[in-house]
């Protein structure tokens, strides 16, 4: 009897080992997979590819990244087509451009302004001087905006100086800096209508100077 309850007890001690043994345990993720899944996913509230090759082949491969295009023009050392992440700004362009060239003077740009989808940015125009406009040096001695006379082309409202504008019909410095104030804090114009909701500009004036605007 003794030596059989010996062999039951050592059995039941090898029954709890084995099972004790063979319970199920949680495993955790090795380090690799687990920066890897961050690696490409990103932080929450991180813009996707901020930093991210990973986002960035995603971008490439998968669904293609929103771009847009701009034209940049003037005194840069490579003027043409451009095309960029959305949310880029004026420095962004210009650096795609190879840069302004040595001597230019960029007072009159805003490299901190959001850029828009088919906006054009010229760098250091013949059309920023003031008076440039026609009929400004006829000698009646009084300015080109006091004359009544409108710019050669159409004035872009996303670059254009208080100078440039106050060459348009109606429009003062006053407004003129309106017309600034507004484009800073939007972030620029996306379209002449936007030129309604600047302050001081009422649908007559809007009709004289949508002709003679873009954004």
């Amino acid at each position: 009897m003794v030596a059989l309850t010996v062999v039951l007890v050592l059995a039941a001690g090898f029954a709890v080992q084995h099972f004790w043994a063979g319970r199920a345990q949680s495993v955790r993720a090795p380090e690799v997979v687990r920066a890897a899944a961050s690696y490409g996913g990103g932080e929450p509230g991180e813009e996707p590819g901020a930093g991210t090759p990973a986002a960035g082949a995603q971008g490439a491969v998968g669904t293609a990244a929103p771009e847009i295009v701009v034209d940049v023009g003037g005194k840069v050392r490579e003027p043409g087509i451009h095309r960029l992440p959305a949310g880029s700004r004026v420095a962004d362009a210009l650096r795609a451009a190879g840069g302004v060239r040595r001597g230019t003077n960029t007072d009159s740009l805003n490299r901190a302004r959001f850029l828009v989808d088919g906006e054009q940015v010229i760098v250091g125009a013949p059309g920023a001087v003031p008076g440039a406009a026609p009929g400004a040096g006829s000698g009646s001695g009084s300015g080109g905006a006091a004359a009544g006379a409108a710019p050669a082309g159409p004035v872009p409202l996303n670059t254009a100086t208080v100078d440039q504008l106050d060459t348009l019909p109606g429009v003062g410095p006053v407004l003129a800096q309106h017309i600034i104030d507004y484009r800073t804090q939007h972030g620029g114009f996306r379209s002449v209508d936007e030129l309604r909701e600047v302050n001081g500009i009422g649908d007559r004036r809007f009709a004289d100077l949508r002709n003679l605007v873009r954004p």
